[in-house]
């Protein structure tokens, strides 16, 4: 499975890789700012990127963006001065008497603002770091799809939702990131043949179980450091009852794993396909599946070159 990626985060790199356009009504869409519902988990790769944009509409989902940005800091800020409150008046009992609490709460109190200053470092920061691209399960990222034969990029979650699936699904089967080669056409099979996508990735990340028995995170890259191409499948979730906002998600597929990464631990491999074969993996026929799984038999192999996430 693939846990996470650090993956190919700003559209504006992706249009130029590969010629497709940009679908910023949908970005639009994820991005709108609306104080009643949680924040989209998105990387700050793909919101940054909103910052260097030069059109009306690119300015106009940055400024939802914004919005986004200083609200959250507010809550921090909120947070930050909490837990400050609790670090003092920890200190302040200590110097009158040790006690346990008094100890533990300086810890947890010093542990909250560290990770609340880093927090309000990142929404202010504009210069970029490889784990601004880094997805989890969960979280959005722009995948490449075909409209009417047309390359369009499109802000997706990654963990799909099948159309027609309950919204618990979620909850039901939160495997979902991935699909399995060998369950295309049973579980998949209302998207394979029918609603492919690309996702550009660097590096994914396995958890792995280590020599003591304990898990690991270890990190796979191309040794040639092209980028992937991963295979994807994706659908668009509406809910019946009207109450729930459209969902666009997707799943990266998976297969038998490359030699390397059995021999790292782990058990499956994204599908990294060649260039010569986005075309037809993205225009499926539902009647040839036969060509689709040519595409993953030609697929790239890289040797992918393993170390411990740090």
């Amino acid at each position: 499975m693939c846990y996470s990626a650090q993956i190919e985060a700003a559209y504006q790199k992706l249009v130029r890789m590969t010629g497709a356009t940009v679908s910023l009504q949908e970005f639009a869409a994820l991005y709108a700012h609306d104080p009643g519902k949680k924040r989209p988990k998105t990387p700050k790769a793909m919101d940054d990127a909103f910052r260097a944009g030069t059109s009306a509409a690119e300015r106009a989902v940055w400024a939802e963006i914004e919005q986004w940005n200083r609200a959250e800091a507010a809550i921090v800020e909120q947070e930050l001065f909490a837990n400050r409150k609790r670090l003092a008046d920890a200190e302040r009992s200590l110097q009158a008497k040790e006690t346990k609490k008094a100890r533990e709460d300086v810890r947890i109190a010093g542990n909250k603002i560290e990770r609340a200053m880093g927090k309000l470092a990142d929404l202010k920061r504009a210069e970029g770091k490889d784990r601004d691209s880094r997805i989890f399960p969960g979280v959005y990222a722009p995948v490449i799809v075909s409209e009417g034969g047309k390359l369009t990029i499109k802000p997706m979650r990654y963990q799909c939702r099948l159309a027609g699936k309950p919204a618990n699904y979620d909850q039901r089967f939160p495997g979902t990131y991935n699909a399995r080669r060998d369950s295309l056409e049973k579980f998949w099979a209302p998207a394979f043949g029918h609603t492919h996508g690309l996702m550009v990735v660097d590096t994914f990340y396995e958890n792995v179980e280590g020599p003591d028995g304990k898990n690991q995170v270890v990190q796979f890259t191309p040794r040639t450091r092209e980028p992937m191409l991963v295979a994807c499948l994706w659908s668009h979730w509406v809910d019946p009852a009207g109450k729930e906002p459209d969902l666009l998600s997707f799943a990266a597929i998976t297969d038998d794993p490359e030699p390397e990464v059995a021999a790292a631990g782990h058990d499956r491999t994204i599908i990294n396909i060649k260039p010569e074969h986005v075309d037809a993996w993205l225009n499926p026929d539902p009647a040839d599946l036969a060509t689709l799984y040519r595409i993953f038999d030609d697929k790239r192999h890289p040797f992918y070159e393993h170390r411990l996430a740090a």
